[in-house]
């Protein structure tokens, strides 16, 4: 029996051809009755958006390509990195140092010809965030930062475009769809970003690459039941995945009356850049509490036997990894409780992988007087690659 609890989020049921090899390609899922012939060429008139081509971005665009999805879009300014290759399967070795989207074309294309890719190879902003999603039925946040998720949300509530959302986070993972009009969205689940630097990203603490492709997987499952009218999308159902348990489970998820984008009384009529307000650049770059030195001042430091005490932010996992000489390892969340073991009298620099950790410790000693605390700009990570290239990078 086929179950259809949302219509179809394509407008028009205009008929578009099916080839022979298309019918043969597609068999599989053809002869279900929950696609069919009506179904793919749904599918095949749909144009989805997948903001971001990384670990969550590679298998939703694979599957979207391999089903039939007439037209996606990608939206990713980053080049390919060694970093990227254990979990964004779209790459590989050879790719390094190619723009992400440039490679997703290519490979989604020889993947299905039948499909049309459009690429941006830019950052989506309040500038040109409205003019790319209204071209399309479905957006689908892949994404790995709180501006462009704020950003990504109250500009679908705006065009009326249903997203899809995913986030990942070591063994961690959610899913969810906002549909405008149809249930809540973003800022109704998470009405403010948090702290700055108070949650880290995947590169600071960490994910497993399985995990992207189990929760874009199931992204991109919903994406199809919304262009096909099927099933039951998670609409006001946020799904949490604990992979380290095999563990899953659904939080219903409101609309709050009060939501400034999508309430009754809404306050937000246009879209802004949200990367100030959240305390982090689009990029995922360091915090900037003008508290920073640069990695060749430091180094000059160091060479010239300055009196100075570094102290290392990190978890011990990351210290067994790399670390830098004479540092002292006290991880941020240890901090507030070893203060005593600072020493006060010298000048003290903080670092962490990428700066984010380390900037919140700095502001933490700076307010109880640590005057003379800075923040080792882009962190371990970029002194690595700008002073020491012989160090592992992570």
């Amino acid at each position: 029996m086929v179950t259809r609890s949302t219509a179809s989020v394509l407008k028009t049921e205009r008929d578009v051809p099916l080839s022979y090899e298309e019918i043969r390609r597609y068999g599989r899922q053809l002869i279900m009755p929950e696609v069919g012939m009506s179904g793919q060429k749904r599918l095949k008139r749909a144009s989805v958006l997948v903001v971001g081509t990384g670990g969550l971005g590679s298998p939703i665009s694979m599957y979207l390509a391999a089903g039939g999805v007439g037209t996606i879009g990608l939206i990713d300014f980053d080049k390919v990195d060694l970093t990227n290759l254990q979990r964004q399967i779209l790459f590989d070795t050879n790719d390094v140092g190619k723009p992400k989207v440039e490679v997703a074309k290519r490979r989604l294309e020889a993947l299905n010809p039948n499909v049309s890719v459009k690429i941006y190879d830019t950052v989506i902003d309040s500038t040109n965030a409205l003019d790319i999603i209204r071209e399309y039925d479905i957006v689908i946040d892949a994404t790995d930062n709180f501006p462009t998720r704020y950003l990504l949300n109250d500009a679908c509530v705006m065009t009326g475009k249903p997203l899809v959302y995913g986030s990942i986070f070591r063994f961690d993972g959610q899913v969810t769809v906002f549909y405008p009009g149809k249930g809540p969205c973003y800022r109704c689940l998470y009405p403010d970003p948090p702290p700055p630097g108070t949650v880290p990203s995947c590169a600071e603490g960490g994910v497993l690459g399985f995990l992207p492709g189990m929760v874009g997987a199931i992204q991109a499952n919903e994406a199809f039941k919304l262009i096909l009218g099927v099933g039951q999308p998670l609409i006001g159902r946020l799904l949490i995945i604990d992979a380290l348990s095999t563990n899953f489970k659904e939080l219903t998820v409101k609309r709050d009356q009060r939501c400034p984008i999508c309430g009754d009384n809404p306050t937000i009529k246009e879209l802004i850049d949200y990367e100030q307000m959240c305390g982090v650049r689009v990029t995922g770059e360091e915090i900037d509490y003008n508290m920073s030195i640069e990695p060749k001042r430091f180094k000059e430091m160091i060479d010239r036997g300055d009196d100075i005490e570094v102290i290392d932010v990190r978890e011990h996992v990351e210290w067994e990894i790399v670390r830098l000489k004479n540092a002292k390892l006290i991880p941020l969340t240890q901090l507030p409780s070893r203060l005593h073991e600072i020493d006060q009298t010298k000048t003290i620099i903080v670092y962490c992988h990428t700066g984010m950790r380390s900037a919140l410790a700095v502001k933490l000693l700076r307010d109880i007087g640590l005057s003379r605390t800075f923040n080792l700009a882009g962190g371990i990570d970029r002194y690595a690659v700008e002073v020491d290239s012989s160090m592992p990078r992570y």
